[in-house]
């Protein structure tokens, strides 16, 4: 399957069954198995490559500003498939600014759980196998493809504190729960861990040299 072809799946999908997420998975598992288990396997894989490449701590900070009470690791996995049900300009805009899901209407708690096994499922029916077990020789090439298509935002692969959020995500912030909200919100981020605590340090010195070249200065 093309990336082409899994995209107009996916309009396709949405257009017949709008934010009916039973209905959309169930049309597209109907869609893959009459396309036969090259096609069911090939969207599971597009699907998963997609959804690793929008592993960004930027745009888990967005979705955990649109969900009011954060966002876990799996639910910035089904973040991510919701994501991607949205569509490839949704999905593309997103990683090169997460601000502009603020145009975006949410439902279904931004989770779409489903859509990340859809392949997987009619691949099954057709063979008896899973689609899991073929998977991970194909993804590196695939990510790699997939990804030249993607321009991401600058300091995206960095996570926030909540006080930091109004100034990379001024849209989201202000439609929920405005900059007020960020000043008292506790850090959704465990500090403890040296990684996070590592790139939230990272992350900080880019902002601060991002806002020294746009002549903002430093405080």
């Amino acid at each position: 399957m093309s990336r082409d072809t899994f995209w107009a799946l996916i309009q396709e999908a949405k257009a017949a069954c709008d934010q009916d997420m039973d209905a959309m998975e169930e049309y597209l598992c109907g869609a893959l198995v009459r396309m036969g288990p090259a096609a069911a396997r090939g969207f599971h894989n597009i699907l998963h490559a997609y959804e690793d490449l929008a592993y960004q701590y930027g745009l888990w900070d967005a979705a955990s500003v649109i969900k009011e009470y954060g966002c876990s690791d799996d639910g910035f996995i089904d973040f991510r498939a919701w994501l991607i049900a949205q569509g490839k300009d949704v999905y593309l805009n997103a990683l090169k600014d997460p601000d502009t899901l603020a145009d975006v209407q949410p439902y279904g708690e931004c989770c779409f759980e489903c859509l990340s096994y859809v392949g997987d499922h009619a691949y099954e029916q057709l063979t008896g196998r899973s689609a899991y077990d073929e998977m991970d020789d194909a993804l590196p090439a695939l990510r790699e493809e997939l990804g030249k298509e993607i321009v991401y935002k600058d300091g995206i692969e960095y996570p926030r504190e909540p006080k930091d959020l109004p100034r990379f995500l001024p849209r989201l912030c202000e439609k929920y729960g405005g900059p007020e909200r960020f000043q008292v919100e506790p850090a959704a981020w465990n500090f403890d861990l040296h990684e996070i605590r590592r790139l939230l340090d990272e992350g900080k010195a880019h902002d601060r040299a991002a806002k020294k070249e746009k002549g903002g200065g430093v405080r």
